[in-house]
């Protein structure tokens, strides 16, 4: 199990957002309603609710706050198909260095870049295709490496949508674990509400833009459960 700050820990941290009273809309649909949080600084976050209950849209929102301190593993990927894995995640840092470094690893990827992301396609079982083409990998190794790309990047905050969506159980719990062990804030939308239990710190129950219920995951039953699904 990943080692969770306790309760006296984050009373020492820093409140990274905080919203109060938050509504956000896209045209005239609501998709966050009266929305009022705050995410301390060494949380494992995970947000729970069906299709449409507004999880995306909030992830989105806490990126837009820290831009410069989140690493986000987006739902749809956001890979380069026609990239090797390597330039996919070395795109993660992408604004960190110069328009010439970027430039010579594009054309002829360096050693020392390469040796700085192997260890990462090492821990997430992709270390023979880093010079692959990611549109000849399958769905879950494209989402491995979006997964690969957001360690990469860094930053205080990961923020992950659906991360194991397209990954059998066994790699999918693998994969978690990982993000939960980067050492950073985590926040996550998970549809499997088994992983959420296992692997977050808090859980955070979404039914239609609005919060149905924030609770430590081991306060979290299945009643709790059955009433948000029930709801939405």
């Amino acid at each position: 199990m990943p080692a969770h700050p306790s309760s006296t820990d984050l009373k020492r941290t820093q409140d990274l957002f905080t919203f109060e009273h938050v509504d956000v809309s896209y045209g005239q649909s609501p998709a966050l309603r009266d929305i009022t949080l705050q995410i301390r600084e060494g949380e494992t976050v995970a947000l729970i609710g069906a299709s449409g209950a507004g999880k995306t849209t909030l992830l989105n929102q806490l990126y837009r706050m820290r831009p410069h301190d989140c690493a986000f593993v987006h739902q749809q990927y956001a890979l380069v198909a026609q990239l090797s894995v390597f330039h996919n995640i070395y795109i993660g840092r992408l604004d960190q260095r110069s328009t010439w470094q970027n430039l010579r690893n594009l054309i002829r990827p360096q050693y020392r870049m390469v040796n700085e992301i192997r260890p990462i396609l090492n821990t997430l079982g992709l270390a023979d295709k880093i010079f692959s083409k990611v549109g000849e990998l399958s769905g879950g190794q494209q989402q491995r490496v979006a997964v690969g790309r957001a360690m990469y990047r860094g930053g205080q905050v990961l923020l992950a949508d659906e991360p194991v969506a397209s990954i059998d159980p066994l790699q999918g719990a693998s994969v978690i674990d990982l993000i939960v062990n980067t050492g950073k804030t985590v926040v996550m939308s998970l549809h499997a509400v088994d992983f959420a239990r296992r692997f977050g710190q808090r859980i955070i129950g979404l039914c239609a833009g609005r919060i149905q219920f924030d609770l430590p995951a081991a306060q979290v039953t299945q009643d709790h459960i059955d009433a948000l699904y029930r709801s939405c």
